[in-house]
């Protein structure tokens, strides 16, 4: 059982939660898509290759992942509340490191410790809404969460090209701190604790061990292409997955997996987020490096997503609780794909409505549909008792698909070195990653056809 305090989505109380929720989250994702309108900029300033951009991304991103679950897990157990202000605070202090660092390195170390404080509030602000709303609002609830967070992912290329041009990269990471000190604010006064109170016996610290390590070998070897951790990392992983199958108390339950449904849209998941990340990292490097925008300009590229996703996200997440989900993730996943197949026109010279609009618009209107119905299906197919793992296993899914992507697609395709000094270089490569990224989610679509089976 899990002590509940009902809160109504059209109460007073109900706003301020899905406030500090949707703010907290959207601390996070805004900080992934503005460090992505910077990057060309403090590569310059701070002297780094692509390996070093794609580490300024993937450090945040790894312990992100590797943590995340841990973290769902903290939350049910000591507080979801507490847990997630922990976690703003301590990402607070992170981006205060990362504005004042003196190089590459330094600013990678602060991006990593940044993630930490993402682990332990990304999963809490989604479980917050799952064990704290009515059942009969939490579909919409998910789908406000999902839109407005993803107006905050969507906003960050706009509000990070124009910090980097008025104020400067460094303030891309300073900005956190006000908006975390709010959430704070809010969450202090206006949102019940809840917690798991079945929940007992030791964490699993050896498993969480593991899951770091293990993506922190696969990372450093896709990156570096360098064979050795890469095999390393994979060995940790199979090792993770037998030590969770003996552990009396594992990271990941695996009961939880029993449902096709949840399974199923794991994987979704983890194809879905692969493109998206690597979409979201090689966009803004193209429209700046080949087609000649401005940080400003690239950034303001991606407002129609912004536009959509606040639009029409709710509605996609109510209209999934009226005929299932399947529909609209499998219809959004393939819009998706058809946006990237547009957005890989995207060359030398383009014109912003011609070339880069369309692919865009149809981006956001897939974005739109898919989003709020997975979260919905992911939480849905769960026990209320694990509402914090089954978020974090998710989260850490989505992450770990971005990590991978990010990681191994940008080398893949020959974007390697100092690449983003050479136009044709890299606009040959971005074609062909958004290739790729069109087909991960064709590849998400079937899958939800074939496993996506519930009503929410």
């Amino acid at each position: 059982m899990q002590s509940v305090q009902v809160v109504q989505l059209r109460s007073a109380r109900g706003r301020w939660v899905l406030l500090a929720t949707v703010l907290g989250s959207g601390v996070a994702m805004l900080d992934g898509t503005v460090v992505n309108v910077a990057l060309r900029v403090l590569g310059e300033d701070l002297g780094a290759d692509i390996a070093g951009l794609q580490w300024t991304v993937n450090a945040y991103t790894l312990t992100l992942a590797g943590l995340i679950l841990l973290g769902g897990s903290l939350g049910d157990r000591y507080g979801r509340r507490k847990i997630f202000l922990i976690g703003v605070v301590w990402f607070a202090l992170a981006s205060a490191l990362c504005g004042l660092a003196p190089n590459i390195g330094t600013l990678n170390a602060a991006r990593a410790l940044q993630g930490i404080g993402g682990a332990l509030l990304t999963p809490g602000s989604l479980a917050i809404i799952q064990a704290g709303f009515a059942r009969e609002d939490r579909p919409r609830a998910i789908g406000l969460w999902s839109g407005l967070g993803g107006v905050a992912a969507a906003v960050g290329p706009l509000l990070g090209g124009w910090i980097v041009e008025t104020a400067g990269w460094r303030w891309v990471f300073l900005i956190n701190l006000p908006l975390a000190a709010l959430v704070v604010a809010v969450a202090m006064r206006h949102v019940p604790e809840t917690r798991d109170e079945g929940a007992t016996g030791s964490f699993d610290l050896a498993g969480s061990a593991l899951a770091a390590l293990a993506l922190a070998g696969i990372t450093y070897g896709l990156i570096e292409t360098f064979t050795p951790p890469l095999l390393a990392g994979f060995a940790l992983l199979v090792a993770f997955v037998l030590l969770e199958r003996r552990r009396r108390n594992p990271l990941i339950p695996v009961d939880i997996f029993t449902s096709r449904t949840f399974t199923g849209v794991n994987v979704v998941t983890l194809f879905m987020y692969a493109a998206l990340g690597a979409v979201m990292f090689l966009v803004v490097l193209q429209l700046q490096v080949v087609a000649g925008f401005s940080p400003l300009a690239a950034g303001s590229a991606m407002v129609p997503v912004t536009i959509l996703m606040l639009l029409l996200s709710p509605r996609a997440g109510e209209l999934a609780r009226r005929i299932g989900p399947r529909i609209p993730m499998v219809t959004g996943t393939l819009a998706c794909g058809a946006g990237f197949l547009l957005m890989s026109g995207i060359g030398p010279g383009a014109g912003y409505l011609t070339g880069v609009l369309p692919g865009v618009t149809l981006f956001g209107l897939g974005l739109s549909a898919a989003v709020a119905p997975l979260t919905a299906t992911v939480l849905a197919s769960a026990a209320d008792r694990h509402a914090g793992i089954a978020s974090g296993i998710n989260n850490a899914v989505a992450r770990t698909g971005s990590l991978l992507a990010v990681a191994a697609i940008p080398p893949l395709v020959g974007l390697t070195g100092e690449a983003y000094d050479h136009p044709a270089v890299f606009s040959t490569g971005f074609h062909t990653a958004m290739l790729v990224c069109a087909g991960m989610m064709a590849v998400s679509a079937v899958i939800t056809l074939v496993s996506v089976q519930i009503k929410l």
